[in-house]
């Protein structure tokens, strides 16, 4: 399909209402930022005019598409930050150590290729020392209070070549998997849940031809011509791929829906609706009658399910809230859908990661309230689709976050 151009994304629909101030969680802690928008339609106004008018605070946005949510308007203010620090804050402005940074913590195929391999536990073990974390702090600018995410021995495409392709063939029926790099290269066992899951629900699981980070990381470090690229591989092999293509992470998903054709101009209509997370296409099933799943009765675990920021741009927190309800054992509570700080890459820059702290500390709060509430007759933990809140979240409480794949597999009765 043919490339567009990207578009100012609907700027004369702004009705100048300010909710989208009222709810960006940057703008409450940082005088720097003007705004969603200032930064948005009143900013893209003069951009127009003259890409002089480009402001460069507009480095602190985000992307948690909170604008977008409280619009009343439907204007697409995400987007279009996005797509103006593309245009006009290129990556040519970030010069030295600092553009390294951006590069390395972009590069999530490059880094997870080599790190994910027999070297893990002593790359691992290194990442954790207090002298690594000062040479990184002092040097390419990664703030030493941030913890790094491990990294696995095997690679999530290594162990289901090895251990899940065959038994897949004797499934009728199949959907495509999209792992992504959490699962792939950090975390094994979240692709191995699903494949659980999925297999728990009468269907194979097929990966796709060929996949590559789905690009987020990349387009917010200005690096929106490699995120392109990426883009392009991964849409040619969702369209190869027969029947819907489901993921496990929130941010992929949106990246792969939304930002693909809106911020990178890559037209993806004949496959956006393929493109979902897994509850989002069982949840119907399992309410229709179509897939019935067994539940352990010995399963007891108590959850704070956190909606991540583009779990709540796409609207789709109430299927995996609706899974979660089915589950016998299971207590839920829903926290307050606010912003944990992170972004991504955002909350490990040092020159960013106070105001990260500053953000996530009314959702950590509201888990600290949690837990205490309730008590100790079963595990605590926190639910949410989204690896980067993970990593914040249990950095920043010491509370265990889990994927609510992993949750749903735990919970089946095996036999």
């Amino acid at each position: 399909m043919q490339e567009k151009s990207i578009s100012t994304a609907n700027l004369e629909q702004c009705l100048k209402c300010n909710l989208c101030t009222l709810v960006c969680p940057m703008l409450a802690v940082n005088e720097q930022y003007p705004g969603p928008k200032k930064a948005g339609p009143d900013g893209e106004r003069y951009r127009i005019k003259d890409p002089e008018y480009y402001d460069y605070a507009l480095k602190y946005c985000l992307n948690c598409k909170r604008c977008e949510v409280a619009c009343p308007s439907g204007v697409k203010i995400g987007d279009m930050i996005q797509t103006a620090r593309i245009k006009y804050g290129s990556q040519s402005k970030i010069r030295g150590l600092h553009g390294l940074r951006d590069w390395t913590l972009a590069s999530t195929d490059f880094v997870g290729g080599m790190t994910a391999s027999p070297i893990a536990p002593v790359a691992n073990a290194v990442l954790k020392t207090g002298v690594a974390k000062a040479v990184l702090h002092g040097t390419l600018g990664v703030d030493r209070h941030r913890t790094f995410p491990a990294y696995s021995s095997e690679k999530f495409e290594n162990w289901f070549r090895k251990e899940a392709l065959e038994a897949q063939a004797g499934f009728e029926k199949k959907v495509s998997f999209f792992h992504g790099c959490y699962a792939n290269y950090n975390y094994p066992q979240l692709g191995k849940d699903f494949v659980k899951v999925v297999n728990a629900a009468g269907y194979g699981v097929e990966l796709l031809e060929r996949e590559k980070c789905c690009g987020i990381a990349l387009m917010s470090n200005g690096f929106a011509a490699k995120a392109a690229k990426q883009g392009r591989i991964n849409l040619e092999s969702i369209r190869k791929a027969a029947g819907p293509v489901l993921t496990v992470s929130s941010s992929c998903t949106h990246m792969m829906r939304e930002e693909y054709p809106e911020v990178l101009g890559l037209p993806n209509e004949d496959v956006k609706d393929r493109i979902m997370l897994l509850s989002r296409w069982l949840y119907p099933r399992l309410e229709s009658g179509e897939v019935k799943l067994n539940f352990r009765k010995d399963f007891h675990m108590k959850v704070a399910y956190h909606t991540s920021c583009h779990m709540q741009r796409m609207g789709w927190q109430e299927f995996t809230l609706g899974i979660l309800r089915k589950i016998p054992g299971l207590e839920l509570t829903v926290l307050e859908p606010y912003c944990c700080g992170i972004s991504g890459t955002f909350g490990f820059k040092k020159e960013n990661y106070g105001y990260s702290q500053k953000i996530g500390e009314l959702l950590f709060s509201e888990i600290r309230e949690a837990k205490a509430k309730a008590g100790d007759s079963a595990p605590f933990v926190v639910a949410t689709e989204c690896e980067t809140c993970k990593w914040q979240i249990e950095m920043s409480t010491g509370i265990t976050v889990m994927n609510p794949v992993s949750i749903i597999a735990q919970a089946l009765d095996s036999e």
